[in-house]
């Protein structure tokens, strides 16, 4: 199912982005914001990054690696400017209202060698979105030493080639969540070449020292948010590498339709449920394995995205009223929403990568009263 970039997914592309955008209610002249900020990941381990160009005969990817390290650089950027400036004036807003936040990774820093081989989760964006807009999710994955891989695919996503050349995404060549898992596998393959120590990139660029080495590709899991969700599940149908799945709201409607799956598979449902979308049931109705949906009280659709913390900052910056500001987020509490954005990922991973069993997997936790387990 390919989503329309209407003003609510604009903004949640656009904030999770780093951007903030003149919301209704804002007066003329507003000054620029400082620059906005995530939450820092609760793990012990540093996090590095590096990009990646990867191309084959018909495509070109931009992919992040990002991996615990073993010391620090230069602090990464959430977007570069090209993109970010596109995704502002491209739909009718100022193109420097404000910076992109900074991650907590740093650029090419060595890798943190005494862990050894770690899993490798992958990540698939939604429909007009980018690489970045789950960093809360995947920060924290990777601060408790896991390796993760976000994708942008290129026509349904805002993103910087090499040389400078700008890619936003193209309304007149609609990209289905079957394009994103073609996507997927070729990054797997070569992601599989960088672990038999091979470099991938187009321009054969400098790795991080250490890098194919952390890859356990044994431990193969992989997420995402929206198309990027029921993407997920194609992939788990196609490619067995991927041994458990975990969407954020994914409609779960492609054709061909998802199929059953026999290995371990999460829903984090907001809008996208069960009861409203035929799909998600029959797919819910479709896991012949471990299984476990999740819903977080007052979530809206990008509830388990990074906008959901960016969005208030906005509101304070703008004198947006408090009525506007549900109207984006929904009643889910932003601090919640990190909360629950840091602990179910992770537990998900924990216990189906690493073995580790995980009580928060189990049953309500008071330590989460928005999350409903869903039978």
């Amino acid at each position: 199912m390919t989503l329309a970039l209407t003003r609510r997914h604009l903004l949640t592309a656009a904030v999770a982005a780093g951007v903030a955008l003149p919301l209704a209610g804002a007066k003329p002249g507003w000054a620029a914001p400082a620059r906005l900020t995530l939450p820092a990941p609760t793990g012990p381990c540093p996090l590095g990054t590096v990009t990646l160009h990867l191309v084959n005969k018909t495509r070109e990817l931009m992919v992040s690696v990002w991996y615990p390290a073993d010391r620090r650089g230069r602090t990464a950027a959430w977007l570069a400017d090209a993109p970010l400036r596109a995704l502002l004036s491209e739909n009718g807003f100022p193109a420097d209202v404000a910076a992109s936040p900074l991650t907590a990774a740093h650029e090419g820093a060595p890798v943190m060698r005494k862990l050894g081989r770690q899993p490798v989760i992958l990540y698939s964006h939604g429909a007009g979105g980018h690489r970045s807009e789950t960093t809360i999710v995947v920060q924290e994955l990777v601060s408790h030493g896991n390796v993760v891989v976000t994708v942008d695919h290129t026509g349904d996503a805002y993103t910087e080639l090499p040389g400078g050349r700008l890619s936003v995404p193209d309304e007149d060549l609609p990209t289905t969540p079957w394009d994103h898992v073609a996507d997927m596998r070729f990054v797997l393959d070569r992601i599989e070449d960088l672990a038999a120590g091979r470099n991938p990139d187009a321009g054969r660029r400098p790795l991080p020292a250490g890098l194919g080495a952390a890859l356990d590709l044994h431990r193969l899991g992989m997420f995402g948010w929206s198309k990027g969700g029921t993407a997920t599940a194609l992939m788990m149908n196609t490619d067995r590498r991927v041994r458990a799945g975990l969407s954020f709201d994914g409609p779960m409607e492609s054709n061909p339709p998802v199929a059953a799956i026999d290995r371990p598979f999460m829903m984090m449902t907001a809008e996208f449920t069960r009861a409203a979308e035929p799909a998600v049931e029959q797919f819910w109705s479709l896991l012949r394995g471990w299984r476990l949906n999740i819903q977080a009280d007052g979530a809206l659709h990008g509830g388990y995205c990074d906008h959901q913390w960016l969005i208030p900052q906005l509101a304070t910056i703008t004198g947006m009223s408090d009525a506007d500001l549900a109207g984006w987020i929904g009643t889910l509490d932003p601090a919640a929403a990190v909360r629950i954005q840091r602990a179910y990922p992770l537990a998900f991973f924990e216990q189906h990568l690493r073995g580790r069993r995980q009580r928060l997997l189990e049953g309500p936790s008071p330590a989460f009263p928005q999350v409903r387990y869903l039978p």
